[in-house]
């Protein structure tokens, strides 16, 4: 394990974490209409959490390898577009623009975890969960733009 390597992506998801650390949900979010199966807000900071150290430890498994230049690319756009989010959604409250965000996170979510099963079977597979993840805050996101129609933005 290259230590150095896993605290600099860490770093990077260091960011996307902020994100949601500084712009919180609020009253906003708290009267919106929602899917009986919207996990409970408690779980958010420590699914992401996991998430981010996952994501951290697969990055530096697969960044030194000679063929992994496209799979840190996506990595990278991936990390961008989940930082990305949370302000548009919860921030702008523009849910139907955070759906596009959401589109193209989990374009580059699966992009990555693809191109890392490719590169390092471990690397892609410690991504699963996140992938699974990203799924489900689409639908989320899919839901509440169609249950809350005029607040969608």
């Amino acid at each position: 394990m290259d230590w150095g390597l896993f605290f600099t992506y860490l770093a990077a998801c260091g960011a996307a974490a902020a994100s949601g650390a500084l712009i919180k949900p609020g009253p906003w979010y708290a009267a919106l209409a929602k899917p009986r199966w919207t996990p409970p807000d408690w779980a958010f900071p420590l699914v992401w959490t996991s998430l981010y150290l996952c994501m951290s430890f697969a990055a530096q498994r697969v960044a030194g390898l000679p063929e992994a230049a496209q799979a840190i690319a996506f990595w990278s756009i991936q990390i961008a577009l989940g930082t990305l989010w949370t302000p548009v959604f919860f921030g702008l409250k523009r849910m139907r623009a955070a759906l596009w965000v959401m589109a193209a996170l989990w374009i580059s979510v699966l992009a990555t975890f693809v191109s890392f099963l490719m590169v390092d079977l471990v690397a892609g597979l410690v991504l699963a969960p996140y992938m699974v993840w990203v799924s489900v805050a689409a639908l989320l996101n899919i839901q509440m733009v169609r249950l809350n129609p005029t607040e969608a933005g």
